[in-house]
């Protein structure tokens, strides 16, 4: 592997490594860089195994974070992963990343960036609703599970905004940042340009 090679890696790396750090900083719900880290990945690291490993990292690293310090007094003793649900729907988002952003451009980051949000809304939702006492495990409980994460659907259950629309405006911020400022240092140092 060449020196330009490693460089870019280096530095795809850190930019998702930064973008999971955001994770601990105070932010609304579900307002977070998870759906754009799956898709920079993707779009952005030649080799497929990459794509999935070093944004995976940065997730449960986060994750590692998120549940023993932050949220510790919500779990009984040491955490190793996350919720399984958004490994799944993280996994489904990067596999989304390599079928829309073989060319990345402002188009196809937006349609992805949406659909990621989409993805994650229904794979997480389904999943509570899957393990949740609060919803019926029929038909009308897991609809009930999608209509409270919807904007003002029950401000009981669901924050003001609702976890949809945060997914789809957080999506949207960190994808413009990440890809917007990658593409800014692709353009002023040439060895970030891929090989």
């Amino acid at each position: 592997m060449n020196n330009k090679i490693k460089l870019r890696i280096g530095i795809l790396a850190i930019v998702l490594f930064a973008a999971a750090a955001s994770r601990l900083l105070p932010h609304p719900y579900n307002f977070t860089p998870i759906g754009a880290m799956g898709l920079f990945g993707a779009a952005h690291f030649s080799r497929r195994w990459l794509a999935f490993a070093l944004p995976f990292a940065a997730l449960w690293i986060s994750d590692l974070v998120l549940t023993n310090v932050v949220y510790s007094q919500y779990y009984e003793g040491f955490q190793w992963f996350g919720h399984g649900w958004v490994y799944a729907a993280f996994g489904l988002i990067v596999l989304l990343g390599f079928a829309l952003l073989r060319r990345v451009n402002a188009r196809n980051v937006f349609v992805a960036s949406i659909l990621a949000s989409v993805i994650f809304f229904l794979v997480t939702n389904f999943g509570v609703w899957l393990g949740s006492p609060l919803y019926p495990q029929n038909l009308t409980g897991l609809l009930a599970c999608y209509a409270a994460g919807l904007p003002f659907a029950s401000m009981e259950l669901a924050p003001p905004l609702g976890f949809l629309l945060n997914g789809v405006l957080g999506d949207l911020f960190f994808c413009g940042v990440l890809f917007g400022a990658f593409a800014w240092a692709q353009q002023r140092f040439p060895a970030l340009q891929p090989a």
